[in-house]
């Protein structure tokens, strides 16, 4: 089964899509999807469709979402004599286990790719970094799990998967400024930090690549607009670490200089 959750739900197996219409059943295939290969307990199945408030039918009423996943994987898998539905969507002792092959969950992937992606940056190898992290992110196809109603325990499995999509994004965007694509991201860098105006590494980014694409003035406006931003709505001043590069572009620091790539 090839499931998605980077974005709208997708579920197909053999190209048929096993997703149900109805908005609790389409829960239970996403948080059974994102744990896939690992029993779900049924008290989790339960919190997140009814969160506190657990009905005295949920046992059973959980029960008949279940079949009505199970009949859709059956009648994706009709005409396949070694595999059944309840093969598939497995009942295991106070829980359920939905089983998918290796590599075909795109979250799973997607991780495995930022890993990658991490450890190369680690390792000084930002060509590969950069690669391995632009691959992963284009994995995304708008918000995580964006067309399913999300109860408590699905909204912290989004948040985590967003929180992992910003650090990726980030770390990409590092990699490239090592290896001189300063002038490429800064369109993408403008729009990065006018969706996020309190976002310090955005801004940080694109002062660094407008300084290296020769436009420190431009640098310098990105920084007072992320200061106003934080003033007006936090009464903050910025880091002191974003003071320092402000700094930096007004004194043009040779330490703001392209840094020369660990590997080529």
């Amino acid at each position: 089964m090839e499931i998605k959750v980077l974005g709208p739900l997708a579920a197909r197996e053999n190209g048929v899509s096993v997703v149900p219409t109805a908005a609790k059943p389409r829960q239970i295939l996403a948080l059974l999807a994102l744990q896939s290969d690992r029993v779900v307990p049924v008290a989790t199945l339960m919190e997140e469709i009814w969160g506190e408030d657990i009905p005295r039918s949920a046992a059973t009423t959980l029960q008949t979402y279940i079949l009505q996943l199970r009949r859709k994987i059956a009648a994706a898998i009709d005409g396949d004599p070694a595999r059944q539905a309840k093969d598939v969507l497995v009942t295991q002792h106070g829980g359920y286990l939905l089983q998918v092959q290796p590599g075909q969950v795109d979250a799973h992937e997607f991780s495995q790719l930022t890993a990658s992606g991490r450890a190369a940056h680690e390792a000084g190898d930002h060509h590969a970094a950069s690669e391995l992290l632009g691959r992963a992110l284009t994995m995304w196809k708008g918000s995580a799990l964006v067309d399913v109603r999300i109860g408590t325990v699905l909204e912290l499995e989004v948040l985590r998967m967003e929180e992992d999509r910003m650090a990726a994004l980030e770390r990409r965007i590092d990699a490239d400024l090592v290896i001189g694509r300063h002038t490429e991201i800064v369109p993408e860098l403008r729009v990065l930090a006018a969706r996020h105006p309190m976002h310090e590494n955005f801004c940080a980014q694109l002062m660094t690549a407008l300084h290296r694409s020769g436009g420190a003035w431009r640098a310098l406006e990105a920084y007072q607009r992320l200061r106003l931003t934080l003033v007006d709505e936090l009464g903050l001043e910025p880091s002191a670490r974003l003071q320092r590069l402000h700094q930096a572009v007004l004194s043009a620091d040779p330490a703001l200089d392209l840094p020369v790539p660990a590997s080529g």
